[in-house]
């Protein structure tokens, strides 16, 4: 199929088009126009299931073939997970030093009186690398050497909604499309029997905070690129089988007829949408099959199911979805977002955090040691953290929502092990040295995918968008 060309699109709704397309009023019309605002995003949009992606070829070496996000949904404290912080914890119930916080944007401490509140929790060194976790994620701990610790990060937005968006797609504004919808877009996926971009969600007993599908949206991009949810519970996919009475000839006959008919569509209209109709439709009877054989954990052996700490497979857990997430990685799925709606601890922290670190760290170091032993790991890039971090203030039992310091780790994907980068001050209250914006996270991700951030775009409405906006820079101190 050709690839999408905007000046053609507008072209073709020529004076045949508009008679055909009048019968459904002027809107119909000004729909079929509005389509050029896919722009060059759409150029690759029309190639069949399995395409190698938009870039012709890459721009950098490739580290890194598909991401792992293991998102830590509500803003996981960085006091109790990964930053030590000795000073704040002697300070503990103290005044919090105003010349931190004078003018600074708080969340919901904005004129209350502030104390410092340290960890409740000891911290280990881990590894040859000796990197400090916290005794609350022992597993995480055991696979330090493998892990790379960003202790600088710092976002933008300040609460849950707008943050995920930020981290999701470099921009609070609806419509913008996902960082797995970029990569899907720019790499394609190596696999056509599966979406190239899968979601799967959990959550724990405390801390839990709604999370929006706009998070994998396509935003501007073609919608063959959005992220697909699967289920964690039950059928990964609804209504997966053929009803009763209907076989796959059966079935595979519809399919193709309704390919046939969308192709005289294709012919007339230049619109991106049903090329992602045709494939859909191809990439759903495939499901059939490839579904129920990805979800089959019953030649998973009982010491793989111990290793994640799963009690019963397909119960919903983090951990089912993290040896879920493996067997996705293993059959070619580009994006593999895992969200864990566990972390809003504005009140019992110390009960919350445990909980939460229960639910997420054997698992989350089993996926490591199991990709490793695959040797998956080399070319898997995991990414491991929240929207933001929390206040070294306390709030109540808990703490606030926090922009200027938090933690996230990286590993394997072309990222160095057993290494720690940036640092946040004395009080944890702001990242200092060798600061991260979430721009800066993406351009860097992007990088180890062999992908140049800034040429990366989609035209809408005149402008090139793209994942990093007009910032970003690749952070080479973590590259291996």
């Amino acid at each position: 199929m050709p690839r999408f060309d905007p000046t053609r699109h507008a072209l073709s709704v020529n004076r045949r088009a508009f008679l055909t397309q009048s019968a459904y009023g002027l809107g119909g019309l000004a729909f079929a126009l509005l389509q050029n605002k896919l722009g060059a995003a759409a150029s690759g949009a029309s190639r069949p299931p399995g395409w190698n992606g938009a870039l012709a070829q890459s721009h950098f070496p490739v580290k890194a073939k598909r991401v792992i996000f293991l998102c830590m949904a509500g803003g996981p404290s960085q006091f109790e997970t990964f930053d030590w912080k000795p000073e704040l914890k002697a300070l503990d119930g103290k005044p919090f030093p105003e010349s931190f916080t004078k003018g600074q944007q708080l969340a919901q401490l904005q004129n209350t009186v502030l104390k410092a509140r340290g960890a409740f929790t000891s911290f280990q060194k881990h590894g040859q690398s000796g990197i400090e976790v916290s005794e609350l994620f022992p597993h995480i701990g055991s696979v330090a050497d493998d892990l790379c610790v960003i202790r600088s990060m710092q976002t933008e937005q300040i609460n849950h909604d707008t943050a995920h968006a930020f981290m999701n797609t470099g921009s609070i504004i609806k419509g913008r499309p996902s960082m797995g919808s970029w990569l899907l877009y720019g790499l394609g996926a190596e696999t056509q029997e599966l979406p190239g971009f899968v979601v799967l969600t959990s959550a724990g007993k405390f801390g839990l905070q709604p999370i929006s599908a706009r998070q994998w949206s396509s935003g501007v991009l073609p919608s063959r690129f959005q992220g697909i949810q699967f289920q964690s519970r039950g059928d990964a996919v609804h209504y997966v089988g053929n009803p009763d009475g209907v076989c796959q000839s059966t079935q595979r006959q519809v399919v193709d007829e309704i390919r046939r008919l969308n192709g005289f569509l294709a012919e007339e209209q230049v619109d991106p949408e049903i090329a992602t109709r045709i494939a859909q439709y191809e990439l759903a009877f495939k499901m059939q099959t490839s579904v129920p054989e990805l979800t089959d954990f019953r030649r998973e052996p009982k010491e793989m199911l111990d290793l994640y700490g799963i009690k019963e497979p397909g119960d919903g857990s983090f951990a089912s979805n993290c040896l879920l997430a493996r067997r996705l990685a293993e059959r070619g799925v580009r994006m593999i977002q895992l969200y864990h709606r566990a972390w809003d601890h504005h009140g019992d922290l110390e009960n919350g955090m445990k909980a939460g670190a229960r639910d997420v760290d054997q698992a989350t170091a089993a996926l490591i040691k199991d990709l490793k032993q695959r040797g998956l790991l080399d070319d898997t890039l995991i990414l491991w953290g929240g929207e933001f971090g929390r206040t070294p203030m306390g709030q109540g039992t808990g703490r606030d929502h926090h922009i200027l310091g938090f933690s996230v780790f990286m590993a394997g994907g072309g990222v160095k092990g057993g290494v720690t980068y940036g640092s946040t001050d004395d009080l944890g209250y702001r990242a200092v040295d060798n600061v991260v914006n979430v721009h800066d996270l993406h351009a860097t991700m992007l990088a180890l995918m062999g992908i140049d951030h800034e040429r990366l775009n989609s035209k809408f409405q005149g402008l090139d968008v793209r994942l990093t906006g007009v910032a970003g820079k690749v952070v080479s101190g973590i590259m291996a």
